[in-house]
């Protein structure tokens, strides 16, 4: 199959040899033409002035004559351009001739002379006219007209000889035109095969072009480069397989920047760290460009600025964050003196979640069990400075101690479940639960509170409610949660109702409504935060420890599912939780 190349080349060799030759041949043609109308034009210049020697009436009377000696039509015009006589058509018949062309020059030049085409004979038509002067004055016109036949039939067999040396010249042309350009070809498309071959990195060995002009020189150079080529590519494989086996032993995460600061490599490391997100083609990309990192951009310029060893801590993502030490250091000895870059990650997350735990714990617990812790102290005190022999006083006392002694145990074991959330140490077993199952199974754990304070409770489960996708023990302790709120705040004689639905899209929804103190919509965004109460003095005397919705808040985020609060103060509350379908993840 031959190139597009080769085809270029034929086609304007073809191109130019026809636009030549067709050029030639309607120049010629026109010259020839005009040669002929030359010839013509003098033939009846010399006729008509013989006629123009012959009176008015000779004319008229011999006009059939003279039109057959002249081989033209001859027409006797009179001074004011009527017709006199005319050897072809009845003078009655025909129009004024004064404003012809031929007879307006003639007017002013004694001669006049035109080409007109005629439509009856479908041939041009060739006028000449001369004035008949007697003295200054003029008297009448003679013109002689001749169709261009002869003319015609000389251009069209000049046209045909033209097309038929175009034959002949377009077969000629196209051989000695095909013969030239696949000489032209042969070695290019030597050139071609060759750096095809380079290209699918196989060994072509050395091209051959038996050429000394532009070509030939084209393909020693191709050979250099080659040579050259194959050297690099050598120093790199070595290179990248010392750079292989040294990530292949690293646990901590290794990434390479080349010369222009763009990706070269990362390691097994890395990937485990920081996973698919991050990981995922980011090859030849600048580390701004794969990570989206502000942070390591500034320490890599502070590295670049410097060129010394660059220690910094980053951290990935908003939720669930990744941090990590990374080390940025310049890596030296490399072929060509190029400096290329090593970024060396460390993961600290879970030290670093360690201890922002131990400072929460430390600020949070602190705060929360100095009121308990001194109330036990205190109230010791007391029993022990004399007390204990009031038989009354002294259980007043001891049921005070015992109270904040459970506070106290109730605020560690939250504690405790919330930090198994957070490290993402809990595993949740997820199937497909059924809402009434989850309600008939926390109602009782609540039935002791409600009747203490008479609070009516009410619950409406579908039977054809689809499954949700949970952890049963967990949504349990969701569900509790939320009930004991809503008992907590819900005054004596006061009515909390359970419902469920599907809301039609792709969840059911568990509803806590109770008729309670409510909450002020400005504080609704900030419940789920640790220790935060909406109304602090309440839910101390009550025995709230300030985690049962944090830890909710992180129970339905293992879930995927999440909470909708709607409150009116002084009128009561709406819990909605939103669990997904079961069905959904069968699909």
């Amino acid at each position: 199959m031959k190139s597009r190349l080769f085809y270029k080349i034929l086609i304007s060799y073809v191109v130019i040899i026809l636009f030549s030759v067709i050029v030639v041949g309607i120049m010629s043609a026109r010259q020839i033409k005009d040669a002929l109308i030359q010839e013509i034009k003098t033939d009846l210049m010399a006729k008509v002035r013989i006629i123009a020697l012959l009176s008015k009436g000779e004319i008229e009377k011999q006009i059939f004559s003279l039109a057959d000696t002249s081989r033209s039509r001859v027409t006797l015009i009179g001074a004011s351009g009527w017709v006199l006589a005319d050897s072809e058509k009845e003078v009655i018949k025909m129009d004024n001739h004064l404003n012809r062309s031929e007879v307006q020059e003639a007017r002013i030049k004694d001669k006049g002379e035109a080409v007109r085409y005629s439509h009856t004979l479908g041939v041009d038509m060739l006028f000449i006219a001369i004035a008949i002067r007697e003295g200054s004055e003029i008297h009448g016109y003679i013109r002689l007209a001749r169709p261009l036949y002869e003319v015609k039939k000389h251009v069209n067999q000049l046209y045909s000889n033209i097309f038929q040396n175009i034959l002949v010249v377009v077969i000629s042309s196209l051989l000695i035109a095909f013969l030239f350009s696949r000489k032209i070809m042969a070695p290019i498309e030597k050139v071609e095969q060759f750096t095809q071959k380079v290209c699918r990195d196989e060994l072509p060995g050395t091209l051959l072009v038996e050429s000394n002009d532009e070509i030939g020189r084209l393909a020693k150079n191709i050979n250099c480069m080659v040579l050259e080529h194959q050297e690099k590519i050598r120093s790199i494989r070595e290179e990248k397989g010392k750079l292989e086996s040294a990530f292949a032993s690293m646990t901590e995460g290794v990434l390479v920047l080349d010369g222009q600061d763009r990706i070269e490599s990362i390691n097994k490391g890395l990937k485990d760290i920081l996973g698919n997100r991050y990981t995922t083609d980011i090859i030849n990309k600048t580390p701004i460009e794969a990570f989206r990192n502000v942070a390591l951009e500034d320490a890599l310029n502070r590295f670049r600025e410097t060129r010394t060893p660059i220690f910094d801590e980053i951290t990935f993502g908003d939720e669930n964050p990744i941090i990590l030490d990374v080390t940025i250091s310049a890596v030296h000895g490399l072929p060509g003196g190029e400096e290329k870059t090593m970024m060396v990650f460390h993961d600290v997350t879970r030290l670093k979640r360690l201890e922002k735990m131990r400072e929460d714990f430390v600020a949070n617990v602190t705060h929360e069990i100095k009121t308990p812790l001194t109330a036990i102290i205190g109230f010791i005190d007391t029993l022990q400075g004399g007390a204990l022999e009031e038989q009354e006083t002294a259980k007043k006392f001891l049921q005070i101690i015992s109270e904040n002694a459970h506070r106290l145990s109730r605020l560690v074991e939250d504690l405790i479940t919330l930090s198994s959330i957070e490290l993402g140490e809990m595993k949740l077993q997820l199937d497909g639960v059924a809402v009434a199952e989850i309600i008939g199974n926390a109602l009782p754990v609540l039935e002791a509170k409600t009747a203490a304070k008479s609070i009516i409770l009410d619950t409406y489960i579908p039977e054809d409610l689809p499954l949700i996708y949970a952890d049963k023990d967990k949504v349990i302790q969701i569900v509790v949660n939320i009930l004991d709120n809503a008992v907590k705040f819900t005054p004596d004689g006061g009515k909390i109702s359970v419902s469920a639905l599907e809301d039609g899209k792709d969840s059911v929804i568990i509803e806590v409504r109770d008729t309670g103190t409510g909450i002020p919509k400005s504080e609704i965004p900030r419940l789920g935060e640790r220790f935060y109460r909406a109304d602090k003095t309440r839910s101390r005397e009550l025995g709230g420890t300030g985690l049962g919705l944090s830890i909710v808040k992180h129970l339905l985020k293992a879930h995927q599912a999440r909470m909708e609060i709607d409150s009116q103060v002084g009128k009561g509350t709406t819990v909605s939780l939103y669990f997904p379908i079961y069905r959904l993840f069968l699909a």
